[in-house]
């Protein structure tokens, strides 16, 4: 489905940077079946440089859905070195995974994609490995209850970035924020309560949705 890419010149390199961005925002908003069309216009390029650089929806939602694994391990990556508090860390890198809109994203990668493709299985061990040294830092530092694993942090995050487009709930966004801080706390040690079931991690996650 998504070859691997010539090295593009600069301008080519752009234009396909700019139908990535534009096709993440386009498929936040009106889900998987919008137009190819509106995506290259937003993007400001013609319908024939869209088809140039993906064949089809299918590999267009593929690498939009690298961009956004990247961008959000990248996230882990600078809280964790940038803050000196662990919990502090996990809270930014929650709130900047929030602003990328996965609950609304998820949903693409119900048909049509390869979820084994090796792409997408090195992006989704990368995020899980730096999702996973956040957790391990404020878990050790005493500040993170010990019964979550990273499933059940992105299970939390899914859910609270919704909802999926066609919800009636238009000022839905201003919420987001204010109740991922309300579920932030909750991860806080000492824990309240003992949680039923098991930590999910996210293999665990795939398992069940297979």
């Amino acid at each position: 489905m998504a070859a691997p890419q010539p090295r593009l010149r600069a301008d080519a390199l752009r234009n396909r940077e700019r139908i990535i961005a534009a096709a993440r925002e386009t498929l936040v908003e009106h889900g998987a079946d919008v137009h190819l069309d509106e995506i290259a216009r937003r993007a400001g390029v013609g319908n024939a440089t869209l088809y140039r650089h993906f064949a089809d929806r299918y590999e267009l939602i593929h690498h939009v859905t690298l961009s956004v694994m990247a961008r959000i391990a990248e996230q882990a990556e600078t809280a964790r070195a940038e803050e000196p508090d662990a919990f502090l860390a996990l809270r930014r890198f929650v709130h900047a995974a929030a602003d990328e809109r996965i609950g609304a994203l998820c949903p693409l990668l119900a048909d049509g994609v390869d979820h084994e493709h090796p792409d997408l299985v090195e992006a989704r061990d990368r995020l899980e490995r730096d999702t996973e040294a956040l957790m391990a830092a404020a878990r050790a530092a005493g500040q993170l209850r010990d019964d979550i694993a990273v499933g059940d942090l992105m299970v939390a995050l899914t859910q609270l970035t919704r909802p999926l487009p066609g919800s009636g709930c238009v000022n839905f966004d201003q919420f987001v924020h204010r109740h991922l801080q309300l579920f932030l706390d909750g991860l806080m040690a000492p824990a309240r309560s003992r949680l039923p079931g098991c930590a999910a991690t996210l293999r665990d996650l795939r398992h069940k949705s297979s």
